[in-house]
């Protein structure tokens, strides 16, 4: 059985004896039941890759988070000053993300962040056009954003 049904398993069995199916007690349950799993791993085979792509997901969900409010402060404070700092630029990100999923989530989340938006992929899905706000240095933009929303993302989902 793989260990994500029997974390599923384990946290419907946590709403059945609790009896509530409130989400989040759900989600109390499978947090539970991740914990118990982790715990019982030299006992059903050693390291799993689940636990180490849920560390990933979480790790996603906290960075972006983060990139969002960092963002959303950078670019509220350039409409409320009256010197502006932006600096807007289409920039080029070759992409090293393969795979539907990680191209979708990659151009999702720049498109939700403040101050960027993804304008396209190029047909052969190699590179990336965005729009940022702030490119005073374009090549930092694609460092940046590599090295962080592309590798969050890679982690995660590839």
């Amino acid at each position: 059985m793989s260990t994500f049904l029997a974390n599923i398993l384990l946290a419907l069995a946590w709403a059945a004896l609790t009896g509530s199916i409130a989400l989040l007690n759900v989600a109390f349950g499978f947090v539970l039941g991740y914990g118990i799993l982790w715990l019982l791993q030299p006992l059903i085979g050693g390291p799993n890759a689940y636990f180490l792509r849920v560390y990933y997901l979480v790790r996603l969900v906290v960075m972006f988070h983060y990139e969002l409010v960092v963002s959303s402060i950078q670019v509220i404070w350039d409409v409320l000053t009256p010197r502006h700092l932006a600096t807007p630029a289409i920039v080029e990100m070759p992409l090293d993300v393969k795979t539907d999923a990680g191209i979708l989530l990659v151009t999702n989340l720049i498109s939700l962040t403040p101050g960027t938006l993804s304008i396209d992929v190029t047909p052969d899905r190699k590179t990336l056009i965005v729009h940022a706000m702030f490119a005073k240095h374009p090549e930092e933009i694609v460092r940046q954003l590599k090295d962080g929303m592309e590798r969050w993302v890679r982690e995660a989902v590839e």
